[in-house]
């Protein structure tokens, strides 16, 4: 069996949408994974062991690891803290910040409506934080 390549990380705040892909996805994880076979590969357990891990511990965790975060937050370029470890650390990270992201379902829409462009950010030097609705996905201004 391979090692699978392990390059999507989703945040505590839509653990139930980590759960769902990397059901189906070797390259997924989520706080407290304890690692799976999928498609023949062998996902390890999350290196993040719990969903309270406070961000500043897990955000440079996953970012050393290379791994594109997704989250949910309206709000994500207010949140100074957050956006501060994200420019410190280098990290990439994609927030499902549409009000249509409220529930498992409208996560997994915004999720698939957007995959092919999020998949293209993996791998992109960072910092950077992309807002993914339905409909767009925009750059945050990470400066202001």
């Amino acid at each position: 069996m391979k090692p699978a390549e392990v390059r999507f990380y989703f945040d505590a705040d839509i653990l139930g949408l980590g759960k769902l892909i990397s059901g189906l996805r070797s390259d997924c994880t989520y706080p407290g994974d304890p690692g799976a076979v999928i498609h023949k590969r062998q996902r390890p357990p999350c290196s993040v062991t719990s969903p309270g891990t406070p961000d500043p511990v897990w955000i440079p965790q996953v970012t050393a690891e290379g791994l594109l975060v997704i989250t949910r937050d309206a709000k994500i370029q207010r949140r100074v803290a957050e956006v501060q470890a994200v420019v410190e650390h280098g990290a990439g990270v994609v927030a499902l910040a549409s009000k249509d992201a409220r529930t498992l379902w409208d996560q997994l829409e915004v999720l698939m409506a957007q995959w092919r462009a999020i998949d293209e950010l993996h791998g992109l030097p960072g910092p950077f934080i992309y807002r993914a609705s339905r409909t767009v996905l925009s750059k945050v201004d990470l400066d202001g």
